[in-house]
């Protein structure tokens, strides 16, 4: 089962800025794109930092209006450094990165750090545009059949708005809670609703065993 990379689903055409951008061009350039924050790189496209409507808010709130303001430029506003990922990392990772630190858009840069794309919470969130038979298909053939070995009938899987249903049984009460993880993990799955039985109860063998060895 692999995940989705930030690679294929960030969006390689970056509006960008650079150091020296005047602060009224930033503005021009999030209204125009209709995007809410930008990166600023260096004449190598080497990422310095990133800008967003927030900075520009900031900048501009913080003026005492005692002398006129120097030349604003990106530069003066940007957040620094700036957080980036590498393309191939995968989707859940730079969402808990963006969840960790705060922040809605991530440079994603190659190997010598220059600007490649850029990954939004928007691009990250289109893995849970997955067809519902999409999601059925794998959790059968991807979990059921290869990673536990069952019939492909054992388990019945159905699947609505990324709701997952798993109705059937399975060879030990063990595989319960690993089919459920393993769906769970899946993209595009947004909840999973367990309708499962089992024919051996391993998880109570195991534990007369231990009571057992303790006596």
């Amino acid at each position: 089962m692999t995940a989705h990379t930030v690679g294929e689903v960030m969006t390689r055409d970056v509006v960008q800025a650079r150091r020296t951008t005047p602060f009224k061009e930033v503005v021009r350039l999030l209204d125009h794109h209709r995007i809410s924050g930008l990166p600023v790189v260096d004449a190598d496209d080497k990422v310095l930092g990133v800008l967003s409507g927030s900075d520009l808010v900031r900048a501009q709130a913080y003026r005492d209006g005692t002398a006129p303001p120097p030349a604003v430029t990106a530069g003066d506003v940007m957040s620094s450094p700036a957080i980036t990922v590498h393309p191939e990392q995968t989707v859940p990772d730079a969402a808990r990165l963006m969840e960790r630190r705060g922040i809605e858009r991530l440079p994603v840069v190659d190997e010598e750090d220059r600007l490649i794309g850029i990954a939004t919470r928007r691009d990250l969130l289109r893995v849970f545009l997955r067809a519902d038979d999409d999601i059925r298909r794998q959790v059968t053939g991807e979990i059921v059949v290869d990673a536990l070995k069952l019939p492909s009938d054992a388990v019945l899987v159905s699947v609505r708005d990324g709701v997952v249903t798993l109705t059937g049984r399975v060879e030990r009460r063990s595989q319960v809670p690993e089919l459920l993880h393993a769906v769970w993990r899946l993209e595009g799955v947004v909840g999973v609703v367990n309708r499962l039985g089992f024919h051996t109860d391993d998880c109570a063998a195991s534990t007369r065993l231990v009571r057992t060895g303790n006596t």
